[in-house]
Order: C-alpha cells, then structure tokens, then sequence
C-alpha cells in the first residue's frame, strides 16, 4: 500500500486517495465525505475557522477525534453564545480533557466569534472569506505538490487580523480554504477531485 512518490493510494474499494486518508477510518470518513466541500454558512465557518486554529502544532485526526467535545464545549460554535463567554469559561474550559486544552486558541475562539458577529454589518464572514477565492485552483498530482500557503491565504490571513481575529495565519488559512472548498487540492487521480462543483 506504500503510494508512488506520496501519489494516491487505492483502497479496499477501489477509491483513489492521498496517504493521510488512506488508513485511518476516521480521517477517510472525513475525507470522503466532507472535506473540500463548501462551508457557505455562517456557524459552519466559524466553527471551521476556530478548529483549525485549535489544530495548528497539532494532527487533524487529534482535533477530529475531540470534534464532539469541542461541539459540547463551544455551544456548537454559535457565535452569538460563544462571544458571551467570559474568563471564567476559559478557566472552565482549560480543565476539559476532552478539548485542546491551550489557553490562547481557547480565547482566539471567543475572540473570533465576537469579530465574526461584527462582520455582520459588512455583509458577513461568508462573504468575507469566500471574496479571497483565487482565480484557478492547484493541480497537485502528489502530496509534495500541496502548497501550505499562497497569496490568497497570507492576504486573508492580513484581512481577518485587522477585523479583530487571531489564529488565522497564512498555514492555517490555507488549511481552511482547503477544507471549505475554496480551492481544490485533492490530488488530481483521487475519487473525490472536482466534487466541491466549486471547480469544474
């Protein structure tokens, strides 16, 4: 099952996809069925964005494992809730072993459900994410070919600081828009390239 130069691996069934999708049942879950697809609301984004921040120095399979947790303990990331919480939370907070326990990414959370509340009245943090879209998509045939920035990502990663967010930078801004499906780095043989329908 050792892929050619970090290309796709085939599965038992068949399907085509990268090295870290390709053993871990939960991470292929993930991969197959919601990864890269788009996240066009409000909660979902920001629930995108706050987990991703809780990811950096740390596995992806790590955070998934505690997603439930995380949902439990951030109200479901509503926003509006989370925004009200106080230092008090955060010392709650920092005794859930069923979270990250890290007490900057917990306050980046509360941070940025404010910020996002504020970008209301500039049309939304929807609209604001998805305005950094590029013009055209990469076409990685192996994992060495993914970038972990890019322009699009340093430049959102720039705007959403000076609208008040932490945990947002250009690493970790491209980890979201490849999640979300604001660009398509699924490698260019796997089962699942093209199926955001954001890039046709």
């Amino acid at each position: 099952m050792t892929p050619p130069e970090n290309g796709t691996i085939i599965g038992d069934d068949g399907l085509a996809r990268p090295p870290w999708a390709s053993v871990d049942p939960l991470l292929r879950e993930y991969y197959d069925h919601e990864w890269g697809m788009p996240v066009r609301d409000e909660q979902g984004l920001y629930e995108r964005i706050s987990l991703e921040g809780f990811q950096a120095g740390l596995s992806w399979a790590t955070i998934l494992r505690k997603r439930e947790a995380f949902r439990s303990a951030f109200l479901d990331f509503r926003p509006d809730s989370v925004a009200t919480f106080t230092e008090a939370d955060v010392e709650r907070l920092m005794q859930d072993p069923g979270i990250v326990r890290n007490r900057l990414k917990i306050r980046a959370a509360v941070t940025n459900a404010k910020a996002t509340i504020a970008l209301r009245s500039e049309g939304g943090l929807v609209d604001f994410v998805w305005s950094f879209q590029p013009e055209s998509t990469p076409e990685p045939r192996t994992f060495a070919d993914v970038a972990t920035q890019s322009v699009e990502s340093v430049a959102l990663s720039k705007a959403l600081r000076k609208k008040g967010f932490a945990f947002v930078g250009p690493t970790t801004m491209y980890a979201l828009m490849e999640a979300i499906g604001m660009i398509d780095t699924h490698l260019v043989d796997s089962h699942r390239r093209g199926s955001s329908g954001v890039w046709l």
